[in-house]
């Protein structure tokens, strides 16, 4: 059986942006279901690390690392050629479009809340996450 790899960053402060990203040989749907919940991820499709569109989006995400963890935040590299059949048509369903470049937030729910063809600039995802009925939850909390 063909097994998706892909990339997790832990997004650990005390880790370096590059050093965060382990490879693992879990399919994309078992690790959405481990994390579902717990953590909202932004899946980042590409064809590979070569495709100008991914690096820019690493950029801006490595910029972004703290907010990212305060968001609990997952970001998971998806390279096409890597799909296990079941993982290329889920994907498809959250709104990846191989073999184009794409992002898509899937929220703490499990479901699909914003995709975009171009990077996506952080202050972007985040004015997404943080109108979230369980983000505003979530500051309420953290302020208290």
């Amino acid at each position: 059986m063909k097994h998706f790899c892909f990339l997790l960053a832990a997004l650990l402060g005390a880790l370096p942006w590059a050093a965060a990203q382990t490879p693992t040989a879990a399919s994309l749907q078992q690790a959405l279901r481990a994390g579902r919940g717990e953590h909202r991820f932004l899946l980042v499709g590409a064809p590979s690390t070569e495709h100008p569109d991914f690096k820019r989006q690493k950029a801006l995400l490595a910029a972004a690392a703290d907010q990212l963890q305060a968001r609990d935040f997952q970001v998971l590299d998806v390279f096409y050629d890597q799909l296990s059949p079941a993982d290329r048509q889920l994907v498809q369903r959250l709104g990846l479009h191989p073999p184009a470049f794409g992002v898509v937030l899937v929220g703490k729910d499990g479901g699909a809340k914003r995709s975009s063809a171009k990077p996506l600039l952080p202050d972007d995802l985040f004015g997404t996450v943080d109108k979230m009925p369980m983000r505003q939850q979530e500051m309420r909390r953290r302020s208290q």
